[in-house]
C-alpha cells in the first residue's frame, strides 16, 4: 500500500512525526488522524515511503 497523491502522502508523514514523537497528536486531522489512530508506524513507513521495514 502506498500513498496515492501528494495529500496522502503528506498525512502519512504527518501520522508517522506523530508515531515517532515529533509531532503532537492532538494536532493532527482529517486524513493524518484517521492514520495515526488505524496504522502502525511500520505500516505508517511503508504507506509513506514505499519501504518495508524490516
Amino acid at each position: 500500500m502506498l500513498a496515492q497523491n501528494p495529500q496522502q502522502h503528506r498525512a502519512a508523514r504527518q501520522a508517522l512525526d506523530a508515531k515517532r514523537g515529533r509531532m503532537d497528536p492532538r494536532k493532527l486531522n482529517g486524513q493524518a488522524r484517521e492514520l495515526f489512530d488505524v496504522l502502525t508506524e511500520g505500516e505508517l513507513e511503508e504507506y509513506a515511503w514505499g519501504v518495508i521495514p524490516a
